[in-house]
């Protein structure tokens, strides 16, 4: 009898263990890589910035001539369609594809350039762990001018996940984000 409560103590305490080891599958794919944010905080890629959250993401540099000013104004016009929901209910996430220019500083400059308001959030980090949260994104570009022109639009929690041209039309690219917030296919 005694042997026999232990074994179901034992198999019964290591279920428990095994359960809270368990990660979600978007856990397991995205990682939690360490980036770093505009105010110099330390962020882990899956549980700071993507867990439980509606995300807009992009990618850029700030020495961008071309695309990424145009693709950062329409992350702007998104900003404001999203008035208060911002931060709350949807979170708009800039990842630069040069880390070694873009400093947190720098980040915070351009943020302000772009009028970005809490909610929108501008990552960096070491080189390697950049490229390996691009490469999970698909975004992963092997020099900075080489990076795509593309928006991810992702409800984690639904495990919804869309892509839209980032230099589309603003309104367009609202009403992908609002069906993503909303959980319309």
């Amino acid at each position: 009898m005694k042997f026999s409560l232990i074994l179901l103590f034992v198999v019964f305490s290591a279920t428990m263990v095994s359960g809270q080891d368990q990660k979600s599958p978007a856990e397991n794919y995205f990682t939690d890589v360490e980036l770093i944010n505009q105010d110099g905080e330390k962020v882990r890629f899956y549980s700071d910035v993507l867990k439980n959250k509606v995300v807009v993401i992009n990618t850029f540099f700030t020495t961008c001539t071309s695309i990424c000013p145009p693709m950062n104004r329409n992350f702007e016009k998104i900003q404001e369609a999203l008035g208060d929901r911002l931060g709350k209910e949807a979170f708009l996430i800039s990842i630069t594809v040069d880390p070694v220019t873009d400093t947190p500083t720098r980040l915070k400059e351009y943020s302000r350039r772009f009028h970005a308001r809490p909610g929108w959030m501008f990552l960096t980090g070491k080189k390697e762990n950049i490229d390996w949260a691009l490469y999970k994104l698909g975004q992963y570009a092997e020099t900075k001018d080489e990076h795509t022109s593309i928006f991810i639009i992702g409800n984690e929690p639904k495990g919804l996940w869309k892509k839209a041209m980032g230099l589309a039309k603003a309104e367009e690219l609202i009403k992908i984000v609002e069906d993503v917030i909303n959980d319309r296919l």
